[in-house]
């Protein structure tokens, strides 16, 4: 028997400081608890926001950051499905092309700090992160991606490219 899992929308938004490290949070609650992230959030689906208002909304709400729409560049998105076996996810990907000069304050979702691209590698990030998310944004943060994710628990991680549109 089929199980219906729920199918959320986020939006997830790479900052960098002035000497190009990426911010990331170390997540205090599910999903990715415990694990360093980029920073974003759930669209909100009530009042049809969409991908850039949320990006705009979380950035403003996580780190006091104010951007327009032409502060970000939406360079793909990612949609994965079973992700860790509770729901399907279709994640849209900005980089932010305002730095950041000072280290956000920790919120309840957890506390920030940068990292040079290299030293990501080493953190404890999720699995899918490390082989999906910053292998993409490497390669496609000038660009766009659009990627196909099957993440069932158990399985292999199994990546379909959809679109690519390089730099």
């Amino acid at each position: 028997m089929q199980t219906t899992l729920p199918f959320k929308i986020s939006a997830l938004v790479f900052v960098q400081n002035a000497q190009g490290k990426q911010l990331l949070i170390k997540r205090k609650k599910a999903p990715n608890l415990g694990c360093w992230s980029p920073i974003g959030g759930k669209l909100d689906m009530n009042s049809g926001e969409s991908p850039y208002e949320c990006a705009r909304r979380e950035t403003q709400e996580e780190i006091g950051l104010q951007l327009e729409d032409h502060d970000l560049h939406c360079f793909g998105y990612i949609s994965e499905k079973s992700y860790e076996g509770t729901g399907h996810w279709l994640m849209f990907l900005f980089d932010c092309k305002k730095t950041l000069a000072h280290l956000p304050q920790a919120i309840n979702e957890g506390h920030f700090a940068f990292f040079a691209r290299e030293e990501i590698e080493q953190l404890p990030i999720p699995e899918t992160d490390r082989s999906l998310l910053w292998p993409y944004y490497d390669q496609y943060k000038e660009g766009f991606i659009g990627l196909r994710a099957n993440c069932a628990p158990g399985g292999q991680l199994d990546i379909t490219e959809e679109l690519k549109i390089t730099p």
